[in-house]
């Protein structure tokens, strides 16, 4: 980890509950604000800074949050405009309710797969290994780690097909 990096790891430590707290106060939700101060340390990580710069830190967060309660105002603009069009979408607590029930649908999904077809699923989706990399670690070939991978994401989508058209 170069020098800038690790300077940036020790500010964000340092500076992770102030901001935080800060960015809360700007957009009223603890959810929202952990959201904004990780995509603003995601940015300055990305970027070689040369020097320890928490005020960087601090307006790339402040940055994130306005551009946040900006869009907020735009969608409540087009939700008061036409109300019709978002009168079925369902709110932030029911997406979440519904991530979870997917969530737990795919985790069941995928344990009832065989072991071979989830370890290769896993592998790959999880820990981001290629094909051929996944074929040499289980001594397989590269056309059965494919057919595998097909096979679990043909259950992983037939699963939340199922899930949609039962809502």
């Amino acid at each position: 980890m170069s020098t800038s990096r690790q300077t940036l790891l020790q500010t964000f430590l340092r500076e992770r509950d102030t901001l935080l707290r800060r960015i809360q106060r700007m957009v009223s939700s603890e959810a929202i604000a952990e959201d904004l101060v990780q995509e603003a340390f995601t940015r300055l990580w990305q970027r070689e800074l040369p020097q320890d710069s928490p005020g960087l830190l601090y307006r790339t967060a402040q940055n994130l949050a306005l551009d946040y309660l900006r869009s907020q105002k735009v969608r409540e603009r087009h939700q008061q405009q036409d109300p019709e069009l978002t009168a079925d979408r369902p709110n932030e607590a029911d997406q979440q309710a519904i991530a979870a029930q997917e969530c737990d649908a795919l985790a069941a999904t995928l344990h009832g797969l065989p072991e071979r077809t989830r370890q290769v699923f896993l592998l790959n989706r999880l820990e981001g290994e290629t094909y051929a990399a996944i074929a040499d670690k289980l001594g397989l070939s590269v056309s059965t780690v494919e057919k595998d991978m097909m096979r679990a994401m043909l259950a992983c989508r037939r699963c939340l097909q199922q899930m949609r058209d039962e809502r």
